[in-house]
């Protein structure tokens, strides 16, 4: 009796915390499948930041392959020890020769030769489920981040990586018998033998990185894997199990890492022997974690697809974004689970993807995840600086843009992963961080050191022209002319322009706010010797008297005016037709060479021109072609419908993260310091409405817009200051001073 009384309080006890907590209770939020996956990229993806799973069937099998954020193959790169490795030698190259061999000879051909450094897998758990039955189905709540999968045979599993304790979890019930579990590692060697495949079709075979095939141990319902890699770098993966009853079976597993930044301090042996919750222990604190995350900010769309992928992205961002570890990478915590590297060695690639994978989190009111991001940046600046010396040849501060987990560069295209201006977009998150949170010792201690750093080094790489005016060097644009010697330009593009003219202008206003008077007039003499963006007769261009004249995945030209705001709509008539120029030009040359990522960055820009159904258009296309089933973004066109001429299927995630990025402009928009609610809603949406959005200045917004108007909106102020709000009736600039914790209601 005591027994079933158990079994019951914990069904109860299940149930309530796989409940969604959200304003929609009727809405699932999440995944949900009649069969589990068949390939690793359309994997249930769980994770707390340091740790992932993907659940997915492998030849019969339920895999749960796992990852580590700091999985990494750290070798250092030889070719970057030459002493021509230096930005003189590139402009020597192409300004003086017009000749690109030798620099792809030194820095782009290594990339082929060499594997390595790279983002390395760590192997996969899997179970032999025959005996249960065909799948009846799969889901994935996002608000609890559980997965569940139902067996005919009436086998139930539950699925989840801990929130809290950085531990995967499994139960199996009403089993008809025991489960045969085994551990599948990565094959470092074919045969005993490391193989150095260099075929088109292999080349990302792991057997290139040289590793012998790590030990695994059994013992009883354990399981323990130790795997060496490059250098000090090692992992361990520890499993173990138990059957409560002859019809359950409890499991938990961990992985972890010796020889990087974010290593633990035990191995996963010794930490598994120490582990003792049980599986309704760890579920609880589990459940209560995602529950406070889903609390800081919820959204109701009547559109139910575009509101589920935003639950979806922003899932993900939980999932792949933590203190304490690395930031989103290509792929964060879902490493390719198919024998090989990931594609782009899954790295950290600085010229789009990193800055659009941290671009939800700040009006989403998770400035902790957000500042996941900038910790890392703070933590890769003195290696940074060193860069810059040695490659650039001047003080201060620029990042290589593809980067490893220690922010050393890889190499690759060179004029993107030598990028002459990475650590200027870069700046504008440390701007964002300071401006959602108006955390002045964050200003002081971390923002306004990085951001000075920066603004230093483009004052000592600059170059004059001939009429006085400040360039660089040599200059490019993402992704223009790719690798080719057009690639370079010898006069400033709007890109590089852009991030310049961001860096001193937030310089100048950290440094006033701070009272570093001298520092700001520095940077504000020194935003007046560059010149003002390129502009043609279809708007922004590439570079001056250089209009872009192909179909283009990259947005490059448009940095000025999103995400970096030196342009707005708000600043008057003629800025705005410049905007919606440059807006129509893109789409005019068509999505021929676009990517996911183009749609949902041209949605934050229609967003931004208040242009609610073409940004919800973009958005559709892009959860409908670009993703995996799971909602992973794969580039390409997936439905090969002529969105896109690309229809290949690599993973990587700034696609999704923009998306999220994007509905929350359509509902909240304050980067001008005036909020503005609901600026970009399409036409059909009748109801609408969110809960606690931020806004800069540390203001938290909810409003609802009910029967095609707006219903209401509260406003409340985490520090206190000048609020400036738009009136949705009168369309008024409402301005008044907030106390710290006080609350408004307009409307």
């Amino acid at each position: 009796m005591r027994k079933r009384l158990c079994l019951s309080l914990y069904m109860v006890l299940l149930v309530l915390c796989t409940m969604r907590i959200y304003a929609q209770p009727t809405r699932f939020h999440g995944l949900q499948f009649k069969n589990l996956p068949q390939v690793w990229d359309e994997g249930i993806p769980l994770g707390n930041g340091i740790m992932g799973t993907l659940i997915w069937e492998k030849e019969g099998k339920l895999r749960l392959a796992f990852d580590r954020a700091d999985l990494w193959d750290l070798r250092p790169v030889e070719e970057f020890n030459s002493p021509s490795y230096s930005y003189s030698f590139i402009c020597d190259e192409v300004i003086d020769r017009k000749d690109v061999s030798k620099v792809h000879a030194l820095i782009d051909a290594r990339t082929r030769k060499d594997i390595a450094p790279t983002k390395i897998p760590a192997g996969a758990l899997e179970f032999i489920t025959t005996r249960l039955g065909k799948v009846k189905s799969v889901k994935l709540d996002v608000h609890t981040a559980v997965c569940t999968i139902a067996w005919e045979g009436g086998t139930i599993g539950h699925f989840f990586t801990g929130a809290t304790d950085k531990v995967g979890h499994f139960r199996f019930e009403n089993l008809p018998d025991t489960l045969s579990i085994s551990l599948q590692t990565p094959r470092f060697e074919e045969d005993g033998r490391i193989i150095e495949h260099l075929d088109k079709n292999r080349t990302n075979m792991l057997t290139r990185l040289g590793y012998k095939n790590g030990e695994i141990i059994r013992k009883k319902n354990n399981l323990i894997y130790r795997q060496k890699a490059y250098g000090e770098v090692s992992y361990e993966v520890a499993l173990q199990w138990q059957y409560p009853d002859s019809q359950t079976l409890e499991g938990v597993y961990c992985l972890t890492t010796v020889g990087t930044w974010y290593s633990e301090s035990k191995p996963a042996a010794e930490l598994m022997k120490a582990y003792n919750k049980d599986f309704r222990t760890a579920l609880k604190e589990h459940s209560s974690w995602w529950s406070q995350y889903w609390s800081q900010c919820e959204i109701q769309l009547p559109d139910s697809i575009l509101e589920n992928q935003w639950y979806l992205e922003m899932y993900k961002f939980g999932a792949s974004s933590r203190k304490n570890a690395p930031p989103i990478c290509l792929q964060a915590v879902w490493t390719a689970d198919n024998g090989q590297t990931p594609p782009w060695r899954g790295d950290f690639h600085s010229d789009l993807n990193t800055q659009l994978s941290y671009w939800p989190g700040y009006s989403s009111n998770h400035l902790e995840e957000s500042s996941v991001f900038t910790d890392w940046l703070c933590k890769i600046k003195e290696n940074g600086e060193q860069f810059t010396r040695r490659f650039f040849g001047v003080e201060g501060l620029n990042i290589p843009c593809v980067a490893t987990l220690e922010g050393k560069a890889i190499g690759g295209w060179s004029p993107y992963s030598h990028q002459p201006s990475t650590s200027g977009w870069l700046t504008q998150h440390f701007y964002l961080q300071w401006k959602y949170s108006a955390d002045s010792i964050f200003l002081r201690d971390k923002a306004y050191p990085w951001v000075k750093e920066v603004a230093r080094y483009f004052e000592n790489i600059s170059v004059r022209r001939p009429d006085g005016k400040r360039k660089l060097p040599l200059s490019t644009s993402p992704e223009i002319n790719d690798n080719s010697l057009e690639s370079w330009f010898q006069e400033t593009t709007n890109y590089d322009l852009a991030s310049i003219r961001f860096t001193y202008t937030i310089a100048a206003e950290m440094a006033a706010t701070l009272g570093y008077a001298e520092d700001a007039a520095r940077w504000q003499k020194q935003l007046t010797e560059w010149p003002d963006l390129a502009i043609g007769s279809n708007g922004l261009t590439i570079a001056p008297n250089y209009p872009l004249s192909i179909s283009h995945r990259h947005f490059s030209h448009m940095l000025g005016f999103h995400p970096l705001g030196l342009l707005d709509v708000s600043q008057g008539k003629d800025i705005e037709r410049l905007i919606k120029r440059s807006i129509h030009h893109i789409e005019e040359l068509g999505s021929e060479f676009w990517t996911g990522y183009s749609y949902t960055w041209l949605a934050n820009m229609k967003a931004r021109v208040f242009d609610g159904d073409a940004a919800a258009r973009a958005l559709h296309i892009f959860t409908k072609a670009f993703c995996s089933p799971n909602s992973f973004h794969l580039n390409g066109d997936q439905l090969k419908k002529n969105y896109s001429s690309f229809t290949y299927r690599p993973f990587t995630l700034e696609g999704n993260f923009a998306y999220a990025s994007a509905i929350q402009e359509m509902l909240l928009q304050s980067h001008t310091g005036v909020i503005r609610v609901f600026p970009a809603i399409p036409e059909s949406w009748k109801n609408v409405s969110f809960n606690k959005m931020r806004a800069m200045g540390a203001f938290l917004v909810s409003a609802v817009y009910k029967d095609g108007k707006v219903k209401s909106i509260k406003i409340h102020s985490e520090q206190g200051g000048m609020l400036k709000v738009i009136h949705p009736i009168t369309g008024e600039i409402i301005e008044k001073k907030m106390n710290k914790e006080e609350t408004i209601q307009l409307l």
